[in-house]
């Protein structure tokens, strides 16, 4: 392969360890993560790195300035590279057609856009970002209505299976990876050139291909599969409460099943703690992309298929406020006053993420009763902390958070 260039616009919680771990496993390979964010780009190339995942900071430090650099100039990587990686941002809408539910394709539209006023040379250029299905479409649109003369771009969807606390881990030893194309002689060439990237390190059979919409909608499905496997268990718990069972026994009965299995259902010890029956799933993929195909399966007109997906997220909030109306009962029934201390604040172990954190909402509910709150996390900052509590989603009076 001549591939010999790889850039990544997006050095965020996928774009950072991706491409990190690329760098790691194939030396001969240039990688450039760039990112708009000047302080962003600073930490990877300090001895502090921007986030936290166990094994990072080793890897990151044993290739970087090798053949792995942080960079704001985007118009050089993006101009030296043979293929690009998009890992920006696809929050759920705040505004407009499609609020709370659909994602908002404004960053990827904007990568697309810089991608084709730079390049001058014909790319592949990978969509990597969460994304609703035939969002390719129209990245390959933008890209092929304002390419100049002589460049020709491939638009593959790559989507990243990462868990958070453990995203080293899944990267170098992934489940799966899938990748897919256009089913044309220039879709697989571009196909096979990303597979043998990853065949570097990743068994051959773990590389799987396919037609681009079916790439884009396993991410949405496999997320949505997982989440419905955490508001099972979750809403399980409600009924082992008034019934005098016992909802780890009742997960570890269940999941003895082959058919079912433990994962998700009952936490062991390579099983994150999100699978536990728990306060409800968190992080940055599960709402956001159950949201998301609940939106597609309004779009499709299929109401039954959208209200089926609605309420796993519906179960999920239930979850939250449940164990918030537990603490209050356990507490006379009032918290006005009282001091409570809340250890951890991110939405799981071994990460110091807090987008869609459980802890966010339970603590919203309590100081809504009148509670003080103290609350610890060793990977949360403080700033951080407030930040989330006095978002306009989450507090009306910013003085109260």
């Amino acid at each position: 392969m001549s591939l010999k260039s790889i850039c990544c616009i997006g050095a965020g919680y996928v774009g950072g360890p991706t491409c990190s771990v690329i760098a790691y496993r194939c030396p001969d390979i240039k990688v450039t993560v760039v990112d708009l964010s000047v302080e962003r780009i600073t930490q990877w190339n300090s001895d502090v790195l921007p986030i936290f995942e166990p094994g990072l900071d080793d890897i990151v430090k044993s290739v970087r300035n090798k053949n792995l650099f942080f960079s704001t100039d985007i118009t050089a990587a993006i101009n030296e590279a043979d293929l690009i990686f998009i890992c920006v941002n696809t929050p759920t809408k705040s505004y407009g057609l499609g609020k709370g539910r659909a994602a908002d394709l404004k960053y990827i539209e904007s990568a697309a856009r810089m991608i084709a006023d730079v390049a001058s040379q014909s790319k592949i250029v990978v969509e990597k970002s969460t994304v609703p299905v035939k969002a390719a479409e129209s990245i390959s649109n933008i890209l092929r209505a304002n390419q100049k003369p002589g460049v020709k771009y491939q638009v593959l969807s790559n989507p990243e299976f990462l868990a958070e606390g453990t995203a080293v881990k899944d990267l170098l030893n992934p489940d799966r990876v899938l990748i897919g194309g256009e089913q044309n002689h220039d879709g697989q060439q571009a196909i096979a050139t990303l597979a043998w990237v990853y065949k570097h390190w990743v068994p051959e059979d773990n590389v799987i291909t396919m037609n681009t919409w079916s790439s884009e909608l396993s991410k949405l499905a496999a997320n949505a599969f997982l989440a419905q496997r955490i508001s099972s268990i979750n809403a399980m718990s409600a009924v082992c409460e008034y019934t005098g069972a016992d909802v780890s026994e009742v997960a570890h009965a269940v999941g003895m099943d082959s058919r079912i299995g433990n994962k998700f259902l009952k936490a062991s010890v390579d099983e994150p703690v999100i699978g536990k029956a728990s306060i409800g799933f968190g992080g940055s993929c599960f709402q956001k992309d159950v949201l998301n195909l609940v939106y597609l399966c309004e779009c499709l007109n299929l109401p039954e298929v959208a209200d089926y997906w609605q309420q796993v997220i519906n179960i999920n909030e239930y979850q939250r406020r449940r164990f918030a109306n537990r603490i209050i009962q356990c507490l006379f029934n009032t918290v006005t006053n009282k001091k409570i201390a809340i250890f951890g604040f991110s939405f799981k172990k071994d990460t110091g993420d807090t987008r869609e954190s459980a802890a966010i909402y339970v603590v919203k509910y309590l100081l809504e009763e009148g509670a003080h709150i103290r609350i610890y996390d060793p990977k949360v900052e403080t700033e951080q902390m407030f930040r989330e509590l006095t978002h306009p989603s989450i507090s009306d009076d910013p003085e109260k958070g």
